[in-house]
């Protein structure tokens, strides 16, 4: 029913589609400012920075989700690979084109030797909850999500931040 390939420069109009969806979804479709020409020189140029795979539904040769996924470097266990996200389009969900491109996206894992896989999902998000329960995955509410915004970095360094 869907086929799993790499992500191409082409789909990325496609892709930030389906960025925009799951921000829809997960209460916060303002947030969303990356644009097609960022995702294209952040994927495609000369420091490609993610890569992603795209589950593609076989009749029709659409895209109907996504896994966009990079390397960070943790000091404990070397090179993880992060799920940064995995959609897919609302119509297509619970027909196994989530569960391809997460198999998929743990396979790139261990093609690239990486110690091992991480990613977030929000606390109320039950249904992505139960998906990555029935993976045994570690939920580790332990840790909080911390972050500064470009702006907001520049003025605090304008400042100084004593």
């Amino acid at each position: 029913m869907y086929k799993i390939r790499k992500g191409e420069k082409k789909d990325i109009p496609r892709v930030l589609e389906l960025v925009r969806e799951l921000a829809l979804y997960e209460k916060a479709p303002e947030q969303v400012s990356n644009t097609v020409e960022m995702m294209e020189e952040d994927g495609f140029g000369t420091n490609p920075v993610y890569g992603f795979f795209v589950a593609v539904k076989e009749k029709t040769g659409e895209i109907i989700g996504i896994s966009i996924y990079y390397y960070r470097y943790s000091t404990w266990k070397g090179r993880r690979l992060y799920l940064e996200d995995i959609v897919v389009t609302e119509s297509e969900r619970g027909f196994g084109a989530g569960k391809l491109l997460f198999d998929r996206t743990m396979l790139k894992c261990l093609e690239d030797k990486c110690s091992g896989m991480m990613w977030q999902v929000l606390d109320w998000n039950e249904p992505a909850i139960n998906f990555y329960k029935k993976y045994g995955a570690d939920l580790d509410a332990e840790w909080i999500n911390c972050n500064l915004q470009a702006d907001e970095i520049e003025k605090l360094l304008s400042k100084g931040t004593n």
